[in-house]
């Protein structure tokens, strides 16, 4: 998994609240499992007119967000049905980070799992961050210190749980993670395995 520690980019606003899994990657996609190209699905009902062709309106196809690494999104963004692609899509789209003021709880999850950190802020400084990114305004942020810079603003800092935090800030996955945790508790297991059934360990 990809490191996270540092990202400066523009944010795109998308304050609406209550943005679910179903908006973010339509049902009617699901059956695509793989993980690359299928940014070019998300949002995909918003992004896109009847006819195929951009939808100038939306904010990622206006040229002043193209590119952008960091969504200010509203209350309650990933509600709605559990699905992986979810979070695959925006990965694959190239967001990096979001912020809202909650996130549904299934897909926030699946954020961490995917190197992308879903920041959590009280409302003023979320609205803060908001207007700069209305203006354009380029922000900083910075997991080794818990914060989000821009000029002219005082840095904003934010809370993560610390092993999530670590986990972003070294690049690990679940496996990695259980390799760490339990990598004795393993050893041991497949120790005692060899003994009793060494079969198992045979190669033709």
């Amino acid at each position: 998994m990809d490191r996270f520690e540092r990202l400066i980019s523009r944010a795109a606003p998308m304050p609406n609240a209550d943005i679910d899994t179903d908006i973010i990657f339509p049902a009617r996609f699901l059956l695509i499992t793989e993980k690359v190209g299928l940014g070019r699905y998300a949002f995909y009902d918003w992004r896109y007119d009847s006819d195929g062709s951009a939808a100038p309106e939306f904010v990622l196809n206006q040229p002043a967000y193209a590119g952008a690494k960091i969504l200010i999104c509203g209350d309650n963004f990933g509600c709605g049905s559990s699905r992986e692609q979810a979070p695959w899509a925006l990965r694959d789209l190239g967001v990096s980070c979001l912020i809202s003021t909650s996130f549904g709880e299934i897909f926030r999850a699946n954020c961490f799992k995917n190197a992308m950190l879903p920041i959590v802020l009280p409302p003023e400084p979320w609205a803060e961050l908001l207007r700069l990114a209305s203006a354009g305004a380029e922000l900083e942020v910075d997991l080794t210190t818990g914060t989000i810079s821009s000029p002219g603003i005082a840095p904003i800092p934010f809370d993560i749980d610390p092993a999530r935090r670590e986990a972003l800030l070294e690049g690990w996955d679940e496996i990695a993670l259980a390799l760490r945790k339990d990598a004795d508790h393993i050893a041991a297991f497949e120790q005692r395995q060899r003994l009793a059934q060494p079969w198992l360990y045979e190669r033709d």
